[in-house]
């Protein structure tokens, strides 16, 4: 598309409102022989219905249930087709309906909006949306193979059989364009492995230095090895309900907005449009960027945006009506499976002016404490640890960051990550020198969902209801 149409940019409108009004997940890792598929969704399921402080018992709450929307990446990794009947027999909510999702690195996210569709709809006063992903039964070059053919064969995959090979380019791309200093990259990966640490539910969490990100093994040129998420395996689940479902199950309700947006698969052939302005922009604040452009063959969103994200979040901000996202957000989950997908990220959602993303990081205000002014950030951004730190079993990816943020708005951050029986459920010891990243009084977060190199990306707003 290179001109939206007037019809385009309608901003959707949901019938009633929808809440979130509990979460669960397993812990995430590399390998997880000693369980079944069946039985890592259960430990999602479970937590939801047992540790979120409802009103009714777990099977109270499980008989309100009228639907379910599942997600995976792709079924080869089980090598069981239409997987998420399997599940729902498991779950025990046979003979309801279920519907499976799949959009990539963003089913997580697809799937909360999907789920989020039918309450809003009135399909259904309590959905449940559950992802897993189970990566473990074939060997990590399978893994990658099967993951770099949802790009475009007939543009994406000639880079190569992996998608750091995809991002690499992008990143060198941002680099250039922007001036971007690499070590700006390797700070989110030490920002963001390092909130990890505070995680039991975290598969590869580490304290590290910039430096030490800068000498690891190049994957592909300009990423490095602590600049790439894992390949995973977990699940993770959030219910969704109408508002007066909502308010019988639980007195901490969060309230959930969400669009979606999708590109492109030819990254390297994205034609110009103009960019979408967020309610914090103007026209003018881009005339630079657009004249910067010219002289340099360049266009938007080119290789170094993501339009999925930006429109996604254009639709769900003027939903939710928020004006200005550093000031309106508390806290924000972004799809950090790359460190550059992290940078890009900033712009597109209006945290920054595209261009400024850098200056944001260095500002020091994506930290639960801003590191040179010892004041909370402005906007902390992963303080689940991200895809980086904690996790990406990609079908419960996207739902694992509404989880996370749901939790901060409750201020249930250290009940989940500080307990140490929750460390000692998944066989680990919680550290000694374990911090809560609480965020203060939060009133709003947002998460972003993202598959490929943007062709799918979904955007989650939620908000304090009570």
């Amino acid at each position: 598309m290179i001109k939206f149409g007037k019809g385009n940019l309608r901003i959707p409108k949901w019938t009633r409102p929808v809440y979130i009004v509990a979460a669960g997940m397993s812990d995430f890792r590399k390998k997880y022989p000693e369980k079944k598929l069946e039985e890592l969704t259960m430990m999602a399921f479970r937590m939801l219905l047992e540790e979120n402080n409802l009103k009714m018992d777990p099977l109270e709450a499980k008989g309100e249930i009228n639907f379910a929307c599942y997600g995976e990446f792709a079924d080869h990794f089980q090598d069981q087709l239409l997987c998420e009947s399997k599940v729902h027999d498991y779950l025990g909510l046979d003979p309801l309906f279920n519907v499976g999702i799949k959009t990539g690195g963003a089913t997580g996210g697809s799937n909360v909006l999907m789920a989020a569709t039918t309450v809003a709809s009135g399909l259904s006063d309590c959905t449940l949306a559950l992802g897993w992903e189970r990566m473990d039964e074939v060997s990590t070059w399978t893994g990658n193979y099967y993951i770099a053919s949802a790009a475009c064969k007939d543009f994406e995959t000639r880079l190569a059989r992996n998608y750091a090979s995809y991002y690499a380019p992008m990143a060198r791309r941002f680099q250039e364009m922007y001036n971007v200093d690499e070590r700006i990259r390797a700070e989110i990966a030490v920002k963001n492995r390092g909130y990890a640490c505070n995680s039991p539910f975290a598969q590869q969490s580490g304290k590290h230095t910039i430096e030490e990100v800068l000498a690891g093994d190049i994957v592909t040129d300009p990423l490095r090895f602590l600049e790439c998420c894992a390949m995973s395996v977990g699940s993770a689940a959030v219910l969704l309900c109408s508002e007066e479902m909502a308010y019988k199950m639980t007195d901490h309700p969060v309230q959930l907005w969400s669009a979606a947006g999708s590109h492109t698969l030819r990254t390297g052939d994205r034609r110009h449009m103009e960019i979408p302005l967020l309610p914090n922009e103007t026209a003018a604040d881009y005339e630079k960027l657009y004249a910067e452009m010219e002289k340099t063959d360049g266009r938007w969103p080119g290789f170094e945006s993501f339009a999925a994200t930006r429109f996604a979040a254009y639709l769900t901000y003027n939903m939710a009506g928020i004006k200005d996202p550093v000031e309106d957000f508390d806290l924000i989950e972004t799809h950090d499976a790359f460190t550059i997908s992290d940078l890009q990220t900033y712009g597109d959602v209006g945290l920054t002016l595209y261009g400024q993303e850098q200056e944001y990081i260095k500002s020091g205000e994506c930290y639960l404490n801003n590191p040179h002014t010892g004041k909370p950030g402005k906007c902390p951004s992963n303080l689940s640890g991200g895809l980086l730190g904690t996790m990406h079993a990609v079908g419960a990816t996207g739902i694992f960051q509404a989880g996370e943020v749901f939790w901060q708005l409750q201020g249930q951050y250290d009940k989940f990550h500080g307990d140490p029986k929750m460390w000692e459920r998944f066989g680990k010891k919680k550290p000694a020198d374990w911090e809560s990243l609480q965020v203060k009084d939060p009133k709003r977060g947002l998460y972003i969902s993202h598959a490929g190199v943007g062709s799918h990306v979904t955007c989650g707003v939620l908000e304090k209801a009570w």
